[in-house]
């Protein structure tokens, strides 16, 4: 048998291992704009930009006090007390899915890490730093993120995914023939 490196690691270290440079990431890149754009807690539109595309994609960053999409109102605890929640059910939800597949390991480790970048600002800031302004249809739809906010996103996208293959593959294996199935049932191919 092959020797390959994906069967040492089980779901919980793959998941562990995302996760962490998921953080690390978000945490890193945080840094880098408040170090190299102007930024202060009382940051607003007017601070410092560095436009990107123009119109399209710009880093502004600004704080967030709110939750996802600016729901959720703005008290810290209770944002903390939600994402926490939330990655328990997420866990809850898919751990054997997790236990199955390596890319519902890495959603998962995707969505761990980014919600944990974010509760690590509402601890450490009192906010979340977003720093990618993407505007699609310019004056019309802005919308303001980070690192930890994209692979939340993605991580969920992964699973949406990861749920349609499994649908596929049930499907397909649910229309064998009568025959076909009593045979392979009675160990016939």
């Amino acid at each position: 048998m092959a020797f390959s490196p994906f069967r040492i690691f089980s779901p919980s270290v793959l998941i562990s291992l995302v996760t962490i440079m998921v953080f690390v990431l978000d945490q890193w890149s945080k840094y880098w704009i408040i170090s190299n754009i102007y930024f202060d807690e009382h940051c607003s539109l007017s601070c410092g930009h560095k436009i990107l595309i123009p119109n399209w994609l710009e880093f502004a960053p600004i704080p967030n006090m709110h939750g996802a999409f600016g729901m959720f109102g703005s008290n810290k605890l209770l944002l903390v007390a939600l994402a926490c929640i939330v990655l328990v059910i997420f866990w809850w939800s898919f751990r054997e899915a997790a236990a199955r597949s390596r890319l519902v390991c890495v959603a998962l480790g995707m969505i761990a890490g980014g919600a944990i970048g974010n509760i690590a600002d509402r601890l450490h800031y009192g906010y979340v730093i977003d720093f990618v302004a993407v505007y699609r249809l310019p004056q019309i739809w802005h919308n303001t993120f980070n690192v930890g906010d994209f692979c939340i996103t993605f991580g969920v996208a992964l699973l949406l995914i990861s749920g349609l293959f499994r649908a596929r593959d049930r499907k397909k294996a649910g229309h064998a023939t009568p025959t076909a199935k009593v045979a392979t049932k009675l160990g016939h191919n």
